[in-house]
């Protein structure tokens, strides 16, 4: 069998690849704190018909390898932890976070490691806990759900993430603050859905500490806005339109390699 109808056959895999991962980025490009992902390749081992010389040094010059590749694979999905656009909300539990780190999230108290979001369309339940959209509960510098007070009347959130409550009785409450985590490797994590990210052995685990916001290199948070996808459409367009390309083209290699078994075949008759 040819090497070229093999090697189109891995080019149509990773175009198809890159496809996929295009179509899930535009399907999310109004997604609160989505990330965009992109598709790297790399070329397969080449099959070597004669391996490289030396020069003699007297009369025989050296000569390079003689290879023929067979193909291309993708080498890597990578998630873009670059920082998506603001939109003001006004909502004071809607928080962006201006900078780096992630919100500490958690489906339940018994759960030991929390997930990680950059989502901040957040909301108080009627137990007074600050909640996501999905009922997870948020978690303060130490990671542990964060709950306001019973007598609360009103409350803001500064840019330290420190919840100032107004109590009934005249009193003010700021001895809670919101966490956020830096993690060391962010590509690392890995994506669950509901704009989640789950801790991998290659994030840095240890690295997952319960930070304040706007202090250790942390950025601040800044209520009534909401950080949007990252996601380009300019740039994704383009990129829709290069793998539609390299698929057309990875194709006729295999439209033409048959072409070619066929005169082969057509030799016997």
């Amino acid at each position: 069998m040819l090497r070229s109808m093999y090697s189109g056959v891995s080019g149509m895999k990773g175009f198809q690849t890159k496809l996929d991962v295009i179509g899930n980025n535009i399907a999310n490009v109004n997604t609160t704190g989505f990330k965009s992902s992109r598709v790297m390749f790399k070329d397969i081992l080449s099959q070597t018909s004669s391996g490289a010389s030396a020069p003699d040094g007297t009369t025989t010059a050296g000569q390079n390898a003689k290879q023929v590749g067979l193909g291309v694979s993708v080498s890597s999905i990578d998630t873009l932890h670059l920082p998506g656009s603001a939109m003001t909300t006004n909502n004071p539990t809607d928080l962006r976070i201006n900078g780096d780190g992630f919100f500490l999230v958690k489906m339940n108290d018994a759960q030991e490691v929390p997930y990680l979001t950059r989502a901040g369309d957040f909301h108080v339940d009627a137990n007074r806990n600050l909640v996501t959209s999905d009922g997870f509960f948020v978690g303060d510098a130490g990671g542990d759900p964060i709950t306001l007070a019973d007598n609360v009347t009103a409350f803001s959130i500064s840019q330290d993430g420190t919840i100032v409550q107004q109590l009934d009785d005249g009193t003010v409450d700021n001895g809670t603050q919101i966490g956020l985590a830096r993690v060391t490797n962010p590509e690392g994590l890995e994506k669950i859905g509901g704009s989640l990210y789950r801790t991998t052995v290659n994030s840095n685990i240890d690295a997952i500490e319960p930070g304040v916001a706007n202090a250790d290199g942390l950025g601040a948070i800044i209520s009534g806005q909401l950080e949007m996808s990252n996601v380009d459409l300019t740039g994704e367009f383009t990129e829709m339109i290069v793998a539609q390309r390299g698929f057309q083209a990875n194709s006729r290699i295999i439209t033409t390699s048959d072409e070619v078994l066929q005169e082969v075949v057509n030799l016997k008759r």
